[in-house]
């Protein structure tokens, strides 16, 4: 059974930086799409933050281009998103998400990804 766990989040001001990680089991990091999203209080779409590749190509949403960076050890079965300058409207509850076969081309979506973690709060304060 895949399990996937976040951890990282918490509370800075804005232009601050935090580092997410997500620990993976039962599941091989370097054979499957790895991706985080983010969803807004009150929001009912998952918004796709940045996504990495079997090869480590990456993907990343537009608001967050230049100011995150996804990254993926296969070794330890981690992936880790890297926010920094961040923006009060960065705020939300941050999800880790795999599926067991490459990413899927276009947008990064909710609906291309079938295991996710139980999340970790991001809050940014103006």
């Amino acid at each position: 059974q895949v399990r996937l766990m976040e951890s990282g989040g918490g509370s800075v001001q804005a232009g601050g930086s935090l580092r997410l990680s997500c620990a993976a089991s039962g599941y091989t990091a370097s054979t499957g799409c790895m991706g985080w999203f983010r969803q807004v209080p009150g929001g009912k779409e998952r918004e796709g933050v940045a996504r990495v590749n079997t090869d480590g190509g990456t993907t990343y949403a537009d608001s967050v281009k230049g100011r995150f960076t996804i990254s993926k050890d296969n070794a330890k079965n981690t992936l880790d998103l890297q926010m920094d300058s961040l923006k009060p409207e960065d705020t939300g509850m941050y999800y880790c998400a795999a599926r067991t076969s490459r990413c899927i081309w276009g947008n990064i979506l909710s609906s291309h990804f079938n295991t996710w973690g139980q999340g970790t709060q991001v809050t940014v304060s103006s």
